[in-house]
């Protein structure tokens, strides 16, 4: 049996064949973002790719949250350390929060699993210290503040991973960054934003969002409200489906209720698909979410128990990993859907109580979760400085216990990365050129709107064509 000092050195060893130093480097750029741009949208609904591609023209920031492809095939021409696990595939700062355990307990990590897949560790870390280096310039923070905050998500990746390598098994496995600790620890500058995350948290509950998204139709029966283009029933006049869409041949939104629900409850415990049980649907419709799911298909099911309290489901498509045509490993996973719940139980301490994933008419894959059931996400704009430094050692510290607990071989990444800044000069520097090149990318995916290569549309585009 190999001792830690063993595997420390097994992870050291591995420089010699992928320095620190050769981090930096940003592989292959010779290509036109366009394309993969285009390659991303196939599959999606037609008319919700043209809202994708507006709130993708936010800002560079928005643009490099909304396609995770681009980088996926940048990062596949970079050096790594040999080691493959099953990662996020999307690490950006907003994909990191809050949620509720089934215990209802409120944890911080990873939590967008879409594009889960076996890969190397580098590329979450690398795409996620791009991402506060590209965000930090967005919010205006400065030089200073872009080094600081990329240095210390390294730091605290760094620290956390060799803290994991020291644990046992059980304890990396059940190890959990909880709001009361970070409560605890934060500065008297910083407490103001957890425990504003905190309030906020116990207030995005099922009975909180009930009165928020439905309504009673003229024959009393509980339904969820149409807006657009946010939330629209599929056979109503306000649907942005287009008119061939194979969905809409089904008669209404039960067939495609029952089909989604056939294989679901399987995935499930059998304490959890007994609770399932207890709760009667209502209505569905679909639901737009994200920058870079615009256009997939999700869902989202009213459900009520006997004595109407809400549940609500949501059933969100589960395509192809960004990552699978740039890796040898192929997931385990035969099932997108289950690929996304293996992945997220792997890389989180605790998971959704009704996390699980089922096949849709014609065949698409889905997972199903709660809807936003004690979710919050960083408010980048209410944050100084200090808050925004703070924000990213926590998610390096939850990208390494993710890490750490879903490969296994904390020790010998922890023994690569050392005790020096090696790790994070190289990554700060490819962090910077790849913010150059996100802002090149963006530029030419701005000329594609301008000149109709692309159509992208905003919100008030999709609302206005709908007012009476």
């Amino acid at each position: 049996m190999t001792t830690l000092n063993d595997r420390l050195k097994q992870g050291k060893k591995a420089r010699k064949n992928c320095s620190r130093n050769s981090q930096a480097s940003m592989g292959k750029m010779d290509r036109d973002p366009l394309p993969l741009i285009k390659a991303s949208s196939e599959g999606r609904i037609r008319s919700l790719v043209e809202l994708r591609y507006g709130r993708m023209l936010v800002s560079p920031f928005t643009f490099y949250r909304g396609n995770a492809l681009l980088q996926a095939h940048d990062l596949a021409g970079t050096p790594n350390m040999g080691l493959v696990s099953t990662i996020c595939g999307d690490c950006h700062l907003m994909n990191f929060g809050g949620f509720a355990t089934p215990e209802r307990n409120l944890l911080f990590s990873v939590n967008d699993f879409d594009e889960a897949h076996p890969g190397p560790w580098e590329w979450d870390l690398k795409r996620l210290v791009a991402s506060f280096l590209i965000a930090a310039r967005d919010q205006r923070h400065g030089d200073s503040v872009e080094e600081t905050v990329c240095r210390q998500v390294v730091a605290a990746y760094q620290q956390t991973m060799l803290e994991c390598a020291e644990q046992s098994a059980l304890e990396t496995w059940y190890e959990s960054i909880r709001y009361d600790d970070l409560r605890q620890q934060a500065s008297k500058a910083n407490l103001e934003h957890v425990e504003r995350a905190i309030e906020k948290a116990e207030q995005r509950t099922h009975a909180q969002l009930l009165p928020k998204i439905s309504e009673r139709d003229a024959k009393g029966r509980l339904i969820i409200r149409d807006d657009l283009p946010e939330i629209f029933h599929r056979h109503k006049n306000t649907t942005l489906l287009g008119a061939d869409d194979d969905w809409l041949r089904l008669s209404d939104w039960r067939p495609l209720y029952d089909a989604l629900m056939r294989d679901y409850p399987d995935t499930l415990q059998a304490d959890r698909r007994e609770l399932l049980s207890r709760f009667h649907v209502h209505d569905m419709a679909f639901k737009v979410v994200g920058v870079g799911s615009v256009g997939t298909r999700c869902l989202v099911a009213l459900m009520t128990d006997d004595q109407e309290y809400p549940l609500f489901l949501q059933f969100k498509e589960a395509r192809r990993s960004v990552l699978a045509g740039y890796v040898k490993t192929r997931s385990r996973a035969r099932h997108n859907g289950q690929r996304v719940v293996d992945g997220q139980r792997l890389m989180q301490s605790a998971s959704d109580l009704f996390l699980g994933w089922t096949t849709g008419p014609n065949g698409r894959h889905f997972y199903v979760r709660q809807l936003r059931d004690m979710k919050v996400s960083a408010e980048l704009e209410t944050f100084d400085a200090d808050a925004f430094a703070a924000y990213g050692r926590i998610c390096g510290r939850a990208l390494a216990r993710a890490h750490a607990k879903s490969s296994g071989h904390c020790a010998q990444i922890s023994g690569y990365i050392g005790k020096s800044d090696a790790l994070a000069d190289a990554l700060f520097k490819y962090a910077q050129r790849y913010r150059k090149q996100n802002e090149r990318d963006f530029e030419r995916f701005q000329q594609a709107c301008r000149k109709g290569r692309l159509r992208a549309r905003s919100e008030a585009d999709f609302a206005a064509d709908h007012l009476p």
